[in-house]
């Protein structure tokens, strides 16, 4: 006996059957995608790109050397076997020309200076006599009252009279003048740099008392090798660097006329502003600093700091292929500006440059390029 289905039954009999065919089917469809996914290589690192970009850079030429005192002044003692008494200043003092820097006793001398002017006076009294006695003597010269030879010897004492008056005139300036010289002034306008003056001490003539900047200028000496000498002239301007890092700009003075034959290099004169010899300013004399001599600007091709990769010494851009995959070029990298290397040689204008993640790439590897705003999300 047969047994009779249900419209209902036959008809989920059928779905059911529909259904398992159809997952059959579908099962190697989607397995044959899934190993063709794994067989598909893999990106290495999601990278931003870029290309070279034409900019200005200022050239630059570095330099070491010393700070010095463009022009220094000796003061020393004029006068001889006198006490100092007095000593108005002290290193770092900013002095001007004709200060008292220091003073000498003064007793001698305007003991000697009191003779002197006596000597002088004495000498124009007799003087007076002598010159009385010389005209009674000519007015008597043809009376015959006298002879020619008393005439000249008044003549010749009145002569005489006015020697002595010169002789004690200049005595009395050479006590003046041995006055004047105990009180020591500045010959010029500037810093005090060094002082060998003690009170009480007796100096001799010619000993140095005192060392001063001349002005307060300062002179940077650069230390250049002679290859760059060339680029180099009277005017050009410098920006040196102190030792806390404070920064002036200077100009160029001279350059020395000769090349040092052990280190092939020549000195470059480089004027600091006025106010860089002060006693609070950052340069003083002695102490080393380093600069950059500007040479005005050219053109140059630039990327970005982070496209440059350093490896074994040596500097490196990947560049991207059209596909996607990276190649890596040794390059040679010049002036740097601010963030930006200059490039001089291995890049075209229109290369497209790895930059963000430069770093992790090896030469080959398979990116991802997105751009920086999405790289920033």
């Amino acid at each position: 006996m047969k047994t009779k289905l249900k419209p209902v039954a036959y008809i989920l009999a059928a779905a059911f059957a529909l259904a398992a065919a159809g997952i059959a089917a579908y099962a190697p469809a989607t397995q044959a995608a899934d190993e063709k996914k794994q067989d598909a290589p893999k990106a290495a690192l999601t990278v931003t790109t870029t290309k070279p970009s034409a900019a200005s850079l200022p050239i630059k030429l570095a330099a070491n050397g010393n700070v010095a005192a463009w022009q220094e002044a000796s003061v020393s003692s004029e006068s001889n076997g006198l006490r100092l008494t007095e000593v108005r200043v002290n290193v770092g003092d900013v002095v001007k020309a004709g200060d008292v820097l220091a003073v000498f006793s003064s007793e001698t001398v305007n003991a000697d200076l009191a003779q002197a002017q006596a000597a002088v006076h004495e000498a124009e009294a007799n003087a007076a006599d002598a010159a009385a006695n010389a005209a009674r003597a000519r007015t008597l010269q043809n009376s015959g009252a006298l002879s020619a030879q008393q005439i000249s010897q008044y003549n010749t004492a009145e002569q005489t009279a006015n020697a002595r008056i010169a002789s004690a005139k200049a005595a009395l300036a050479s006590q003046q003048l041995r006055l004047k010289y105990t009180k020591v002034v500045a010959p010029d306008s500037g810093v005090i740099s060094a002082r060998s003056a003690t009170v009480g001490a007796v100096s001799n003539a010619g000993t140095e008392l005192f060392r001063m900047i001349r002005q307060g200028r300062l002179e940077w000496r650069a230390e250049v090798v002679a290859a760059d000498l060339r680029n180099l002239k009277p005017g050009v301007s410098a920006i040196v660097k102190a030792a806390n890092g404070s920064e002036v700009t200077g100009k160029v003075r001279m350059i020395a006329p000769t090349v040092d034959p052990q280190t092939r290099s020549a000195l470059v004169y480089v004027d600091l502003p006025q106010n860089a010899g002060t006693k609070d300013a950052p340069f003083k004399a002695g102490m080393f600093a380093s600069g950059q001599f500007e040479l005005g600007a050219s053109s140059a091709m630039t990327v970005p700091q982070q496209a440059i990769v350093v490896r074994d010494g040596f500097s490196f851009v990947f560049r991207l292929n059209a596909d996607k995959h990276v190649s890596q070029i040794k390059v040679q990298p010049g002036r740097r500006l601010g963030d930006r290397i200059e490039v001089l040689g291995g890049l075209n204008a229109d290369t497209q440059v790895v930059v963000r993640g430069a770093g992790f790439l090896n030469d080959g590897d398979l990116v991802s390029v997105v751009t920086d705003t999405l790289a920033a999300k």
